[in-house]
């Protein structure tokens, strides 16, 4: 959404990880891949709450990203990540 408060693209990307994490969880083709989305899927649903607010707290304040056509990475991969939660569980993926 493009109001303060509501989701936006940060929030929209935790779903579409939730819902794939899901999907690939149920599947049957690959029981390896469906134990190892099951785990992140149950992460990311118990820790929705957690996220969403994380996410929407990081709304309505101005972001550093060091240029707009030339964006600093650093400080873009900080405002593009703002849940700590989120991060935890994707980062424990790899």
């Amino acid at each position: 959404a493009r109001k303060v408060g509501e989701i936006d693209n940060r929030g929209s990307h935790f779903y579409l990880a939730l819902y794939w994490a899901q999907a690939l969880a149920l599947q049957t083709a690959d029981k390896k891949i469906a134990e190892k989305f099951a785990k992140i899927a149950k992460e990311l649903s118990d820790n929705e709450k957690t996220i969403d607010q994380e996410l929407l707290a990081a709304q309505g304040k101005p972001q550093d990203v060091g240029g707009y056509y030339h964006p600093d990475d650093a400080k873009a991969f900080k405002a593009m990540r703002p849940s700590a939660t989120l991060n935890r569980i994707i980062d424990s993926f790899a």
